[in-house]
């Protein structure tokens, strides 16, 4: 689950991390109060979940509180495009007003799961500003890198080592001390997956700041932070993938045009990569899981057509947990209630596989058999193919 910006700043500030004055506007005349009660300069930044705003437009330094008004009206409401939202964009519907400070020095700052090590890692740059994939993929050598022992957590000579290699002044080491130790802690304690914090900000006043954050949130962690769960947005999300979230199902929109309903997130992902080589797009990821119902397996349907660039869709099961007749039962319930108008091509293995092929074959219903799973991808890209023409 992601948050916005100023949602990520009210945590991280509760773990001692600095962060600039700021406050949340939903209208432009919101915006003139607040850089009015702040004092100017104010910066007014659009809150959704993406990055790369300020290249898109969505970011506007604003000098007087009627310059905040202004940008405000023409940030708040604007179709905001950038590299991470697609070129769909997305709609902007609040902006951040933050006041304004002298930056002496731009740095970057993350924390994510190095799940080769099972530890935490934490990467510092002084490329501040830039995509930390960008300066990985040019200048590797510019990122920092200290992984926790998650028995022991982040140590302070770790975090001394970072601040060093960036270059902080040794007399505001502390002060990067500590914000590191509050980031590592809020992702620590809030279970996230991702804590960024770019740009890093020296100022001229001599304080390290957060002057922008993002922190993503592990899933399967939500039971436990009821808080954070509150901060969902659902206007920032694709409205498939919260209904999926109902039914317990895990489904991604993806830009292809064959739907994909498997059972088990690896073999989801191997039969995207086969669809891949013969050819073709994956429409979408979708795990029905391992035992799923025939109401489940029916709504999964229902989303996989609700996407109108699909053609063809490809049901690939292998039955552990999860018996092939069940499967069968949902495909067949599903297509008749659906009225199925693309071509379906179904592989199922194990358990209960020739139950399942007798209630899919007594169903006459157009559907087509694959022995297995490079059998079922050409048939469904042909499928698919044909749909097209």
């Amino acid at each position: 689950m992601n948050i916005h910006e100023y949602q990520a700043k009210a945590v991280l500030s509760k773990y001692g991390v600095a962060v600039p004055r700021g406050k949340v506007a939903d209208t432009p005349a919101q915006a003139e109060v607040i850089a009015e009660e702040f004092g100017t300069p104010v910066v007014v930044k659009a809150q959704i979940h993406a990055g790369g705003r300020g290249k898109g437009g969505g970011v506007k330094f604003a000098r007087t509180s009627t310059e905040a008004r202004k940008y405000a009206q023409e940030i708040i409401g604007m179709n905001l495009v950038t590299h991470q939202t697609g070129p769909q964009g997305k709609r902007v519907k609040r902006v951040l007003v933050e006041q304004a400070g002298k930056i002496r020095k731009e740095f970057y700052l993350g924390i994510v799961i190095d799940r080769a090590v099972s530890q935490v890692v934490i990467m510092a740059s002084t490329e501040g500003g830039m995509e930390i994939e960008a300066v990985a993929a040019k200048t590797p050598e510019k990122i920092l890198k200290e992984w926790v022992d998650p028995a022991v957590g982040l140590m302070p000579f770790q975090a001394r080592k970072l601040a060093y290699g960036l270059g902080i002044p040794a007399e505001l080491t502390g002060k990067a001390v500590k914000l590191m130790t509050g980031l590592y802690n809020a992702f620590v304690d809030t279970d996230c997956s991702l804590a960024e914090i770019n740009p890093l900000v020296l100022t001229e006043d001599g304080d390290i700041v957060a002057l922008d954050a993002k922190m993503n949130f592990e899933s399967n962690g939500l039971f436990r932070h009821q808080d954070i769960q509150a901060l969902r947005d659902f206007d920032e999300e694709d409205p498939t993938e919260t209904e999926a979230s109902k039914y317990d199902l895990s489904y991604i929109r993806l830009d292809g045009n064959i739907g994909c309903m498997v059972n088990g997130a690896g073999l989801a992902m191997t039969t995207m990569d086969m669809i891949k080589i013969c050819g073709g797009n994956p429409a979408n990821f979708l795990d029905v899981g391992g035992g799923a119902s025939v109401d489940q397996v029916t709504n999964a349907f229902r989303l996989i057509l609700s996407d109108e660039k699909v053609k063809a869709i490809l049901v690939n099961i292998f039955g552990g947990i999860m018996r092939c007749d069940i499967i069968a039962e949902g495909v067949v319930a599903a297509a008749k209630k659906l009225g199925l108008s693309v071509p379906l091509v179904v592989r199922l293995e194990g358990t209960n596989v020739e139950k399942g092929k007798e209630i899919l074959a007594a169903s006459k219903l157009n559907i087509i058999s694959a022995g297995d799973m490079a059998d079922a991808a050409r048939k469904v890209v042909a499928a698919a193919a044909g749909q097209a023409k």
